[in-house]
Parts: C-alpha cells; sequence; structure tokens
C-alpha cells in the first residue's frame, strides 16, 4: 500500500541487520490451540511463516500487516485501534498495510463471515501487549531497575520514581533480543482508553482527499486496458469473432479470445486491449461476435419459481433439523397455517465495478485489485496458470464495496490470462452492465411454513427450503442440506420448539450464484421471522412477548428488554404500524422494531428504525452504527426496491435505472443501540441486515392487516 511508511523491500533490510526493529508475530499451531508469540528470528524453529505480523522501528513507528481486505467495513480502523490499546501507542502511531495473499502465513484471507475482528482479536491483544512488556522490561533492564517501577503510555516507557523515560524507539534493539513472554496480562474492559471508544476512523481523511488507492486508481508502468465481451447468457462458447470494426477504432491495440474460470467451471470471452478504458469500450461496441450457447436451459424468473413451488409441495427434502413428531401433528390439525414466502435473486451492485490489474512476467505474474480472498486468487492463479504458489503475488488495494461478489475468481483470472497473452500489463475493467448481467447472484428462494398453534402455543413448527445451494458451485457435496439452512434463526428455538422440522430440498438452476451480504440470512431471516409473526397472531399474544417466551437465554431476554425500552414498544397499541424482527448470523444478534404509517397519497412510509445489536465485545460504537445503518439501507432497497429477473436465460436488469439503489431521500431515521456485555466478539458488517425486512414486513401488516410474503413490494402501492 503507498500509505505505508516503511516499503516491505526496506523491512526486510533493515530486519537482516541484527534486530533495526521490534519484530513479532503470532502461529497458532492448530484449531482451537492458543497463539504463540514468536518473534521474526525465531519463526525458522517453527517451521512455518508467521501468520500476523507488528513491526516497532527505531523512531517508534508501528507497523502491522493486515491479512483481511478493507471493503468500507473499519477493519482498517479497527485493527490499530486494537493494537494500540494494549501496546499503549497513539492511534496515529500505528500505520497498517495491506498483506499480500499467502494463506501459509497468514492463515484465511478471505474478509467475509464478518469475521475479521471476531477471529483475531484475542490474538491481537496478546501480540500487542507482548510487544509494551518486551519494551517496557528492555526499559527496566537499561535503568537496572525492577519492571514493576515501570509503566507505558503514549509510546514511551516510564519510571515512576525517577520521572525518567524511553522513547520506543529507543527500545526496540534492546527488546528484540529478549525472549517473549509466555503469559501476558490484558487490561480489563473497564481499562481502555481506546476500545470501545467512537474513534475517528483512520482511511476517511485519506478517502476524501484522494489519497486511498482503490482498485481502478492503480495505475503500473506500461499498463494497457482490457474490456472483454461475455456470453450474455453466461453460459456457451464463443463460434466465431468478427472484430475488423473494433481494430479500426483509435487507441485499440489487440483482440484476443479468452477463458476464465470460477471454481468448477469457466466462460468464454472475447478481450478487447487498448490505450485507456474508454477506447476499449468503444471497440467493443464495435465488435461481431456469434455465441453457441445450447445445451442448458435458458431460463425464466417465472418458471424458476413455479419449479420451487412444485418442489415444496411434492418433496420432503433433506433434513437439517428433526425432532419430535411434527408431521404427525401438522397431517392431524385442521387449522394449521401453511404458507409460501419468497425472495428474490439480488445483485451484489458494489459502487465500484469488477477491476483487476495483471502483470505476466514469464516465470511470475503480479496481480492488483479489489479483492476480498487474496489467498484463494493466488491458489487459483497457481493451479490453472502452472505456476509456482510462490510465484503468483496477489496484492491487495481498498475495494469499493464487496458484499462476496469479490471473493470470486473469474476477475483476476481474467487479467492474468490476458496479461499473458499480449505479454504486457493490463488492467481489465467491467461496465456496470458487465456486472450486473454477469452474476453471480444472491439466489432466489421460496419456503413453505407449516406450523400448529395449540393453546397459545407453538406445537408444531415446520420449514422446507428450495433454493440453489452455494456450495455447490465450489464442489459441495449436493447429498447434504445445505449448511445454511436455518441461518438467522436463534438457537434457542431449537431447544424451546420440541417438535420442528427445517428442510432443504435441493434445486439448480444455470444461474451462477454466491454469498451475499449477510448470505442466507438475508433470505431465511424474512420467511422464519415473518412466520414467527403469523403464528404469534395465531395465538393471539403480543409479537415480541411471543419471542421472548421461546428465547429463554439470559443475552436474548436482555435484548427484548432493551428493544421495548428503547422503542416504546409497550405503549403502541394494536394497529399503530409496529413491527419486530429478531435475527442471528455470524456470532451476533439484531432485534429491529420498524413503525410504518399510511401515506395520504397511499401506499406506506417508514416512520423509524430502532436496531438493538448484541455483537458482544467489540472495539468502536461509530463503526458499529455505521454497518447497522448501511445494512438497513441495503436491506430496505432489497426488500422494495430491486431484484434480478431473467427472460429466455438473459439478466433483465442491466444498470442502475433498471436496478434502483434507495436514495437519501428514502431513508428513514435509524437509531442503533448495542448491548455491553463481556462475551466473545461477533460480527458486525452483516448481521444488521436479515431483521429490517421482515421487521417492516410484520410492521405492514398491524398497520394495515395485509401480509406480505413475497420481496420485494412497493411501499407506495401497499393497501389495506
Amino acid at each position: 500500500m503507498e500509505t505505508s511508511t516503511i516499503s516491505r523491500r526496506n523491512f526486510l533490510k533493515l530486519s537482516a541487520m541484527g534486530g533495526a526493529m521490534l519484530s513479532l508475530g503470532f502461529y497458532v499451531p492448530s484449531a482451537g490451540k492458543e497463539a504463540t508469540i514468536v518473534k521474526t528470528t525465531e519463526a525458522e524453529g517453527f517451521g512455518v511463516e508467521l501468520n500476523a505480523w507488528i513491526h516497532i522501528d527505531t523512531s517508534g513507528k508501528v507497523t502491522i500487516f493486515s491479512h483481511r481486505a478493507e471493503m468500507g467495513q473499519g477493519v482498517y480502523q479497527a485493527i490499530p485501534q486494537i493494537i494500540a490499546e494494549e501496546l499503549e501507542v497513539n492511534l496515529d502511531e500505528v500505520n497498517i498495510v495491506f498483506a499480500k495473499g499467502d494463506n501459509k502465513k497468514y492463515g484465511n484471507q478471505v474478509t467475509g463471515g464478518s469475521s475479521s475482528v471476531r477471529t483475531t482479536y484475542k490474538n491481537l491483544l496478546k501480540l500487542s501487549a507482548t510487544a509494551r512488556e518486551m519494551l517496557m522490561e528492555a526499559a527496566a533492564n537499561r535503568w537496572k531497575v525492577s519492571r514493576a517501577e515501570c509503566y507505558a503510555e503514549s509510546g514511551h516507557v516510564f519510571h515512576k520514581p525517577s520521572k525518567r523515560k524511553y522513547h520506543y524507539g529507543e527500545l526496540v534493539l534492546d527488546a528484540s533480543k529478549l525472549q517473549a513472554p509466555e503469559q501476558v496480562t490484558l487490561k480489563k474492559r473497564s481499562e481502555y482508553k481506546l476500545i470501545g471508544k467512537p474513534l475517528r476512523r483512520q482511511d476517511t481523511r485519506m478517502k476524501t482527499n484522494g489519497t486511498a488507492i482503490f482498485g481502478l486508481d492503480k495505475e503500473i508502468p506500461g499498463m494497457l486496458y482490457a474490456v472483454v465481451e461475455r456470453n450474455p447468457r453466461l453460459r456457451g462458447v464463443v463460434k466465431s469473432v468478427d472484430d475488423t470494426d473494433a481494430l479500426k477504432v483509435p487507441g485499440v491495440k489487440r483482440v484476443v479470445k479468452v477463458r476464465m474460470g470460477v471454481f468448477s467451471t469457466y466462460r468464454e470471452g472475447v478481450a478487447v486491449v487498448a490505450d485507456s478504458a474508454w477506447q476499449a469500450m468503444q471497440g467493443r461496441k464495435a465488435l461481431r461476435v456469434t455465441w453457441d450457447d445450447t445445451g442448458f436451459e435458458h431460463q425464466n424468473t417465472e418458471q424458476i419459481f413455479r419449479r420451487q413451488a412444485d418442489e415444496l409441495k411434492n418433496n420432503e427434502g433433506l433434513s437439517f433439523k428433526t425432532q419430535g413428531d411434527v408431521n404427525a401433528i401438522l397431517n392431524g390439525a385442521s387449522d394449521k397455517i401453511d404458507v409460501v414466502y419468497q425472495t428474490p435473486y439480488q445483485q451484489h451492485a458494489c459502487m465500484e465495478p469488477l477491476n483487476c490489474v495483471a502483470h505476466w512476467q514469464g516465470d511470475k505474474v503480479e496481480i492488483w485489485g479489489p479483492i476480498q480472498a487474496p489467498d484463494w486468487v493466488q491458489d487459483y492463479i497457481s493451479k490453472e496458470m502452472n505456476l509456482p504458489r510462490e510465484n503468483v503475488i496477489v496484492n491487495m488495494t481498498f475495494l469499493g464495496g464487496g458484499f462476496g461478489r469479490k471473493a470470486f475468481m473469474d476477475y483476476p483470472h481474467e487479467a492474468v490470462v490476458i496479461s499473458k497473452v499480449i505479454g504486457a500489463p493490463v488492467q481489465v475493467v467491467w461496465t456496470r452492465e458487465d456486472d450486473m448481467t454477469q452474476g453471480p447472484y444472491r439466489p432466489g428462494i421460496s419456503y413453505r411454513c407449516e406450523g400448529v398453534v395449540t393453546n397459545g402455543e407453538i406445537s408444531a413448527f415446520k420449514v422446507k427450503m428450495a433454493g440453489q445451494n452455494n456450495d455447490h458451485w465450489r464442489g459441495g457435496p449436493k447429498d447434504k442440506p445445505n449448511r445454511s439452512t436455518s441461518e438467522g434463526l436463534l438457537k434457542p428455538y431449537f431447544d424451546s420448539i420440541k417438535n420442528l422440522s427445517i428442510q432443504d430440498i435441493p434445486f439448480e438452476t444455470p444461474i451462477p450464484t454466491m454469498w451475499w451480504r449477510s448470505v442466507y440470512a438475508s433470505t431465511n431471516g424474512f420467511a422464519y421471522e415473518s412466520f414467527l409473526d403469523e403464528l404469534a397472531v395465531a395465538a393471539g399474544k403480543d409479537p415480541l412477548e411471543f419471542r421472548r417466551s421461546y428465547l429463554k437465554d439470559e443475552r436474548a431476554q436482555k435484548l427484548i428488554d432493551r428493544m421495548q425500552e428503547v422503542s416504546g414498544w409497550k405503549k403502541r397499541k394494536k394497529g399503530d404500524g409496529f413491527g419486530v424482527a429478531i435475527t442471528e448470523c455470524f456470532n451476533s444478534t439484531v432485534g429491529q422494531v420498524v413503525k410504518v404509517s399510511k401515506q395520504p397519497s397511499g401506499g406506506v412510509k417508514i416512520d423509524r428504525v430502532w436496531a438493538v445489536m448484541d455483537c458482544g465485545w467489540y472495539v468502536n460504537p461509530d463503526t458499529i452504527k455505521a454497518q447497522v445503518e448501511g445494512s438497513i439501507v441495503m436491506a430496505l432497497g432489497a426488500a422494495t426496491m430491486h431484484e434480478i429477473r431473467f427472460e429466455d436465460g438473459l439478466t433483465v436488469q442491466k444498470n442502475f435505472y433498471a436496478y434502483p439503489m434507495p436514495r437519501i431521500y428514502d431513508i428513514p431515521p435509524i437509531e442503533v443501540y448495542i448491548m455491553e456485555n463481556d462475551a466473545d466478539a461477533g460480527g458486525v458488517g452483516e448481521p444488521g441486515l436479515p431483521a429490517f425486512a421482515p421487521a417492516l414486513t410484520n410492521a405492514i401488516f398491524d398497520l394495515t392487516g395485509k401480509r406480505i410474503r413475497k420481496l420485494p413490494f412497493d411501499l407506495n402501492t401497499v393497501s389495506s
């Protein structure tokens, strides 16, 4: 990253000069084992490279290599905030540099599942506390005093009795010669000076003054630009190409056929290479390509959901979870609830379209771009291009949104293939239309929900899901249920509902699908929480108290208390337009209350959203609030504005004019509240999304009596 004050090359030179800086990392021997903190000079004894580094140079500057991407979720702020806390340095003295792709060195580098903080924070706290203790020991040795007489603060070690002090930079040489302590004492949360505080993000200034480098900003000497014409039906091969007119466009250099891979599938395309992206786009318009896309069904949206409906009616599916005797109760009930919920295909629609720079150099290739999974890209390119893994160098830039799409390998692979063919560095740029029409998408899913309420209690609860399994694109087993079939549903329900069945019906189409923000919780949450609301109405009970009766663990009870308090839930009256939903994913629980009212001109207006998040241990409340707000905005668009539809195998929506994003005037007031507890950290970037849609539709039911079971819907046409 250009923001680093010390290059990787210079660091390696310095570290080779006998300890010019204190360099620590942590080594995790196997899953479930505690990390061991070691120095650079000790790493060889473990037989592997360390999976995280912290460096302090002779100026006192702290540099950490971040193995995860920054795509707006706040990792660029959170990691320095964690490090600075236990290290006792000022936040502006911590510099973060994106690590290169290398899962042997850094472990899992996939930025997804809201995992960047929750899976590393304990090791980062221990790492920085270890560095602090070594610096304090080095100072005590110099002064020939007891370590207990010293303390660290603001990048210095102080001697209490004499008030003498050393800057960290003056101590790194001595500290680098010490043995890293096996045990260190971490601060109590009550002692934190930085963690838990709403500090300004480190990357805000860079992103507003233009110094932050996103993928589209990356330039290297001699770089050309390419756009690719791909089969609009997502499959098939190039039958013929007429590039006569394309080569006449000023600036166009080459027209080449390419084949790019995504997991176990491949796509063909025709690349136009030019001096600028604009020239390449004009050249592509002049291409004449004939496609052979026979051999697979050209899907229509109506056909897909009709097939799903048939499967839900006639197929029992694979059992994800079954307890009690659900079917017997359902078959014997005269008043069972039997309804279908449906959620559409969705595009990721990142504000920064896909792009990637690649430079093929014969025996190696170097890649730069907005990449969510640099280690996956490294492994994939190594196999596809028959290169040693260490000769595939993957560099991360900032991402203008990711939401799972930029964990795919197709666009980096495409850039590498083109660079190899033309013998020059190239940046492949996807237009908005490319991004919209080529997928992959969040899968469209249908749910059949059956239930029986007896004496105000759930006596049977059954949900069947029919939708594409994202794991199948990665070669996952097709004889097992989707591992995310219940994602979004709180775990206490499994203990409190005695007769329960959750089934997954395998469902395939040629349409490529993959993760979308909050993954299956974004669709499951709508079905499960809407259905629970229907059961509460059938039981004649308050929807929130109905949920409380089944969510018996202490954290859930406190979350519900907080939801009632902030929203004024107990003061509302039936028909006031209040709706509620509570969902869980990535070890965090979020409850939302939505208030709606009727518009004089017709339709419904969202008056306010209250969101309460329990994510356990957390770093920055401002980041949490921003992520929950952003999740609600994204959920609002997905619920009420946009969907991807298919006709004759073609994607209908090609740009924002047909796939509208929520505008600022669409956004209701949002209040976000964070639960305080000592639980382990949960995710933040995604769990705020799933609860919104069901809370909104439940509120509309409360106001109008109309139950919405299919997304998206138009707020302006909802009526009583």
